[in-house]
């Protein structure tokens, strides 16, 4: 019988995870959005690190292509360390972190408060430094996260930060999506891709390819092979991997594309096709592709909340290739649950 790590058990937990944030969050994210509203930003500023930093980048690409208001990173050096403060009147901040604790994303919140901004903070601890720092907080709801590779945790950041978005907008598509999202994900978190997982034995490196929000899952797709599987992955936008990239590509090298049902499909899996006619072994989350291998995946309804379940199936396969290769990913090798930067 297969090990049953702490992250197994998480991964299960995403559907109810979910479930539990949006049976609470509700007049929270109903002021949130009003207060986005009333504000009317011109930018919006992001501030997070590691997987948090990823759904941040969900949140960009999502926020970007429905309200057309530019979302950019802040890099918590520039306050953290370089001590300058930024002129952020006219504008709102979103930080997010899991615990809540990590220094220089508090040190961004409070100075994008002392520079004008209307300053979120989403975090699975109500009572954190971030929360403090920040005008309103927006509770995860995730439940206690034991192992140290983020899954529930970071599903329910996406969903939080899709939800602000939905408040914000009055997209009551987008809303009822995001309700219906724990029956989705209970099929979702059930997948695991074997036939990806069985490409993948004795690679030592592959790529993660993606396009708008599904770009930004694809950054937390090669994170997870690093941190969990001791492997080397790295992300590329699906524009981006045949100006270089693809050069490092050989007979059976590992790739996955993550594609969402969205404006995107079409050309992530042309690049997903003429890549696996270059030799290397191709998967893709797309019923578009003619050379790369069909995943299975479970849609929807919207392309905002597909990238969600993306995830969670993608979680479920990586934690079975961590087991393995005899990993526990419960315990990555240098790694802890809390990670504090200044």
């Amino acid at each position: 019988m297969a090990l049953q790590t702490k992250m197994y058990g998480e991964i299960r937990d995403i559907p109810q995870a979910v479930a539990q944030l949006l049976a609470a969050g509700g007049t929270t994210m109903a002021d949130a959005g009003s207060a986005l509203r009333d504000r009317d930003p011109a930018f919006l500023l992001t501030a997070a690190r590691g997987s948090s930093d990823h759904a941040a980048s969900c949140f960009k690409y999502a926020t970007e292509i429905l309200m057309g208001v530019p979302v950019a990173s802040l890099g918590p050096s520039v306050s953290s360390i370089y001590g300058r403060q930024m002129r952020l009147d006219r504008g709102a901040c979103v930080a997010v972190s899991q615990s809540g604790q990590s220094p220089d994303i508090v040190a961004v919140a409070q100075m994008a408060a002392r520079g004008g901004a209307l300053t979120f903070a989403l975090t699975n601890e109500a009572d954190s430094p971030l929360a403090a720092a920040c005008d309103r907080t927006l509770h995860l709801h995730a439940g206690a996260e034991h192992s140290v590779a983020a899954t529930k945790t970071f599903v329910n950041s996406c969903v939080a930060a899709l939800w602000l978005l939905a408040e914000w907008a009055q997209d009551k598509v987008l809303l009822a999506a995001l309700h219906d999202l724990p029956e989705a994900l209970s099929r979702a978190v059930v997948l695991d891709w074997p036939e990806l997982r069985a490409a993948l034995d004795k690679r030592a490196s592959l790529y993660c390819l993606g396009r708008g929000p599904a770009y930004a899952i694809a950054g937390e797709a090669a994170l997870k092979f690093k941190e969990t599987c001791l492997m080397h992955a790295e992300a590329y936008s699906s524009a981006e991997v045949l100006h270089g990239p693809v050069s490092l590509v050989d007979p059976g090298f590992p790739v996955l594309a993550l594609c969402a049902a969205d404006a995107a499909e079409a050309s992530l899996a042309e690049a997903a096709d003429a890549i696996a006619q270059k030799g290397a072994a191709v998967f893709a989350t797309s019923d578009k592709v003619r050379h790369a291998t069909v995943l299975p995946v479970v849609r929807t309804g919207h392309p905002l909340t597909d990238v969600v379940a993306l995830i969670a199936t993608f979680y479920a396969m990586v934690e079975r290739v961590a087991v393995g290769r005899g990993i526990d990913p419960d315990t990555p090798r240098h790694l802890r649950k809390v990670t504090e930067t200044t």
